[in-house]
């Protein structure tokens, strides 16, 4: 497959032809080179390392899972559906698009931080069994699921904020033995705010006083941290 550097010279037959060539036929060629699609974007399953075109807006979805993309440098910056980038070899979310209508499904990387991350996002919000230790640069709103199971989560922060309770998943990370202590997410998110986290220490005063609050009695001890 002919490959475009982007966001560097262009020639409009060139992509005109790649559009054709990934069965695109509902496109707009921008002046900047970059592509607007009316409908879905099909590019699962082509054993590709990268986006070969630059796109804008997409009113449908935009599927390019299961490949081995490295980045996601040429992604729409508008998707209307869904984005599903799970299972390449991603280790950034740099380039995702900025607002999501539906699904944005990132699991199965080597994804090492969210930073990137879609600012809005319309239903579900999947990153797990990647290699998070933060939730830093989630995105801002996500109107449904947020799971982030299998990942090395030690603390929450950087966590949608009024996420329903229901809705989110943290097992298998190190933080979920903490955050189960606490009855439903915000409650767990005011906690933060007594600041008894120090890595995988826990200030153990502090994190008294939180559980106080909540009227939930001190564990003996938390699995995967230490008292200070």
């Amino acid at each position: 497959m002919k490959y475009l550097k982007i966001f560097e010279k262009f020639e409009f037959d060139d992509i005109d032809f790649t559009c054709k060539e990934l069965g695109i036929n509902q496109y707009t060629i921008n002046p900047d080179g970059s592509v607007d699609v009316d409908g879905d974007v099909y590019l699962a399953e082509k054993r590709l390392k990268k986006i070969p075109i630059k796109f804008g807006r997409v009113s449908g979805s935009f599927y390019c899972q299961d490949n081995k993309l490295t980045t996601l440098e040429g992604s729409p910056s508008k998707v209307g559906g869904e984005f599903f980038c799970f299972r390449n070899e991603l280790t950034t979310l740099e380039g995702s698009p900025k607002e999501v209508g539906r699904n944005f499904d990132c699991h199965a990387n080597e994804i090492i931080t969210l930073e990137g991350a879609p600012r809005e996002v319309g239903r579900g919000f999947y990153c797990s069994f990647n290699k998070l230790t933060t939730l830093e640069g989630a995105p801002i709103e996500v109107g449904g699921h947020f799971w982030c199971n299998a990942n090395k989560l030690i603390s929450l922060e950087g966590l949608t904020k009024n996420l329903d309770i229901n809705g989110f998943e943290c097992e298998r990370n190190p933080i979920c033995e903490l955050y189960k202590l606490f009855p439903n997410h915000k409650s767990y998110m005011d906690s933060l705010d007594y600041n008894y986290l120090r890595g995988t220490n826990i200030v153990k005063r502090r994190l008294e006083e939180a559980l106080d609050e909540v009227d939930i009695k001190m564990p003996k001890s938390i699995h995967g941290y230490r008292w200070i």
